[in-house]
């Protein structure tokens, strides 16, 4: 999925074969819209990998930057270090529904759970799109989130898809972007290193491209408070633990900064990063042996989720498409006044 945004003096790790968190083999993404009527909105998944998550979860580590959030999940994320369903991305009323198509679907495939086996704790991540979207019509049910999560593959949309189909980022339209990067050690082993994000934040005065203040349109300033949120998702191939992959979320807060936003008040961002190395079933030994990324090797990975996490939230502006809000309002382009205005951008392209 690539875009206009390959600069190599500004960003130093090289990308993926798509530039997206599909990179990480055995990642998906999968989406689904909803329109009309005022409806702007929609469900995003995805999978950390193709086989049974409450069977065979994977290793997560979890970084609340800022906590004006609803999501579902989070505390036991954070105790257990460990992710046991997809994850489900959508507006803020949509958090429910999409908990409970995962719980449905986890008990279709291990219907003893809450009976003889443990509970399931779903993952459910949201960002407020109501400034496009009719929020109060209560779009998002359990069949939008069984339609994004039967859409998953190697290859999805970005911008004002999915459940980036009403967010707004730094003022202008579009929500869902993805990066990636790949990272070479010394002793020559390669990982990658994939970045999905929900983009909802941002003051669109202070926003900066590659280093370098954007002036908004005159015609079009939305020049609201940063008070937006932002939930991130970073896939690896690199065997980390817990603590680790909890490091590498929270270096995510870096590139927020690089953009222009000073992470507002009622801002609700939320980084999670899992692995899918060392991801073993839960019906097998009490002990297992695992692989794990030695300690200086981790500043490649901050540089990695640093570049990837600032290209996807501008990929999800470069991609997004304006649509007329359910008031009549229409958030403007950033690719067309990126385009028009900015020459050293132009330069880039």
């Amino acid at each position: 999925m690539r875009h206009s945004f390959d600069c190599a003096t500004w960003w130093t790790l090289p990308t993926g074969t798509d530039n997206t968190i599909c990179d990480v083999p055995g990642v998906q993404v999968g989406n689904t819209d909803v329109r009309g009527e005022g409806r702007c909105t929609g469900v995003t998944a995805v999978l950390p990998h193709g086989g049974d998550m409450f069977r065979q979860p994977v290793t997560a580590g979890l970084s609340v930057i800022n906590g004006f959030g609803k999501s579902v999940g989070l505390i036991q994320l954070a105790e257990l270090g460990e992710i046991e369903t997809p994850i489900l991305l959508t507006n803020t009323f949509g958090v429910g529904p999409c908990s409970t198509a995962l719980i449905r679907r986890a008990v279709a495939s291990n219907p003893e759970i809450g009976r003889s086996l443990c509970t399931v704790n779903p993952l459910s991540l949201e960002c407020n799109d109501g400034k496009v979207n009719d929020i109060q019509a209560l779009a998002i049910g359990e069949a939008q989130a069984e339609a994004a999560l039967n859409a998953c593959g190697t290859r999805f949309a970005q911008g004002t898809v999915g459940a980036g189909s009403g967010m707004k980022t730094f003022g202008y339209a579009g929500g869902l972007g993805s990066a990636s990067r790949q990272v070479r050690l010394a002793s020559g082993a390669g990982f990658s290193l994939g970045a999905l994000v929900l983009s909802n934040f941002g003051q669109q005065s202070a926003l900066r491209v590659l280093g370098r203040q954007l002036p908004p349109p005159a015609e079009q300033c939305i020049d609201d408070p940063d008070r937006g949120s932002i939930i991130i998702i970073l896939a690896t191939d690199a065997p980390m633990e817990s603590r680790q992959l909890t490091r590498v979320a929270r270096r995510s807060s870096a590139a927020l900064g690089r953009l222009g936003s000073h992470i507002g008040h009622q801002s609700g961002d939320i980084a999670l990063a899992f692995t899918t190395a060392n991801s073993v079933s839960r019906d097998s030994a009490d002990i297992h042996e695992a692989k794990r990324l030695d300690e200086r090797c981790m500043d490649a990975f901050f540089v990695a989720t640093v570049e990837a996490v600032e290209e996807a939230i501008l990929s999800a502006l470069w991609h997004g498409v304006p649509q007329q809000g359910y008031d009549g309002t229409t958030l403007p382009s950033f690719r067309d006044h990126a385009c028009l205005s900015c020459g050293f951008l132009k330069r880039a392209l």
